[in-house]
Order: structure tokens, then C-alpha cells, then sequence
């Protein structure tokens, strides 16, 4: 599973920034965050979405939590799985984060070990989501709920991520707009591709099923 890591959005933007939270440097997304995102009905907003899209049949919010991990969404399967097949074509986002973890297969060893990934300059990115606004019928509170969408690895991913070979679907700058405003599945899928761009990562502490406190800016150091 892709993780995001870093969330300060202390970043020159020309958008409206609504999301207030102190920074993320690991989050586990079972505890279902509320993470800063754009999503296309709101352009120029930054704003706070939970991760793990909740599918419109999904009534309470005691039986979202309880749904089956939609955590992430894979490009190749979005536009066919129930969950997602009536949201892409309408509603598709952009998570900001400064860097995301990987596990990483090591031969002879039951534990992995995690990678932090990032850009060359450690500045925010975004990553492409899909979103669904949850409306809990016990309350009426309604809020957005996101999947990260992930591809097939590209050379780098391919090395860390050596079990299943996924990366998260990262947008550059140039492709934001079309992402936001693509109206077609022809368009969308061109988009959805593995990230061609320069990263860097390192080995940092097993965030994997880790106990205790991993939102601390050492859970990012290199070991």
C-alpha cells in the first residue's frame, strides 16, 4: 500500500487553503485521515477529504468504517470495480504530500523494510485520487472520501516495491489541469501512467504495522 508521507502545505499556492492540520509525517490510513487535497468541483480550494473512499450505498458511518479497504485504486480495474466506476469519469482529485513509503521484499527475511520516496527538491507533489462525498444518513454530515490511485511501478518503484511492482499515480504540475477537467475515459487513462519524473528515496524505520507514535519527523530519516 502506498502511504503519503509529509503534508505541510507551508508552500507559495495560488489556491484558497481551507485544510488545517499540523503536518503528517506517517499516517496509517486504516485510522482514515483527513488529508489536504483539490478535487475538481472546487478548483481553486485546498481542502480536507477522508482517505478511503466510501461508496454511495454505504449508509452510517459505523458501517464505513467497516468496509472492505478501498484505500487505494488501481488504474487498470477503476473504471470496472463498483466502488469507483461511477465516480472517475466525475470526480478526481489531487492529494498534496511531500513524500510517500513503500515496502520492500527482502529475500529470506519475513519482515519488509520501507522506503521514503520523494522528489529531487523534497517539495510538495501531488498524487491523482478518486473521490466519493459520504453522506452518513444518522447525522446528515456529509464529507469528501478519497483512494490514492495507484499504476504499475516505474524503474524505481520496480526495485522498492519488488512484490507487487505499484507506484501511487503522481500528477506533475504540467498535467494537473487536465487531470482536474478530463472529461473522457480516452483522456483519463492516457493519464494515468507511471511517473516519468526524477525521485529520490532512501530506507527509513518499518512503519509497517508499527506500534506506537510514527507521526514524528525522524520516522523520515535515513537509517
Amino acid at each position: 500500500m502506498s502511504t503519503p508521507g509529509s503534508t505541510d502545505l507551508t508552500v507559495k499556492t495560488d489556491k484558497k487553503v481551507i485544510y488545517e492540520a499540523n503536518e503528517i509525517y506517517h499516517v496509517s490510513g486504516f485510522a482514515r485521515p483527513y488529508l489536504p487535497v483539490t478535487l475538481n468541483e472546487s478548483q481553486d480550494s485546498i481542502v480536507a477529504a477522508r482517505w478511503k473512499l466510501i461508496p454511495f450505498w454505504v449508509k452510517t458511518e459505523d458501517d464505513a468504517a467497516k468496509y472492505a479497504n478501498t484505500l487505494n485504486a488501481e488504474s487498470e480495474s477503476i473504471f470496472e470495480k463498483a466502488s469507483y466506476k461511477n465516480s472517475i469519469l466525475k470526480t478526481r482529485g489531487l492529494l498534496y504530500v511531500n513524500g510517500f513509503y513503500e515496502p520492500h521484499k527482502v529475500a529470506g527475511q519475513k519482515d519488509t523494510e520501507n522506503y521514503y520516496i520523494y522528489t529531487p527538491t523534497k517539495e510538495i507533489f501531488t498524487i491523482g485520487v478518486v473521490y466519493a462525498n459520504f453522506k452518513d444518513y444518522e447525522t446528515n454530515n456529509v464529507y469528501p472520501t478519497f483512494s490514492v490511485i495507484t499504476t504499475a511501478a516505474n524503474p524505481l518503484l520496480e526495485e522498492i516495491h519488488n512484490e507487487k511492482k505499484r507506484m501511487p499515480l503522481i500528477i506533475p504540475p504540467d498535467r494537473r489541469d487536465a487531470w482536474l477537467n478530463a472529461s473522457s475515459k480516452e483522456d483519463v487513462q492516457q493519464l494515468m501512467i507511471p511517473y516519468e519524473g526524477e525521485l529520490g528515496a532512501h530506507k527509513v524505520f518499518r512503519v509497517t504495522g508499527a506500534k506506537g507514535d510514527t507521526n514524528r519527523p525522524d520516522i523520515q530519516d535515513a537509517i
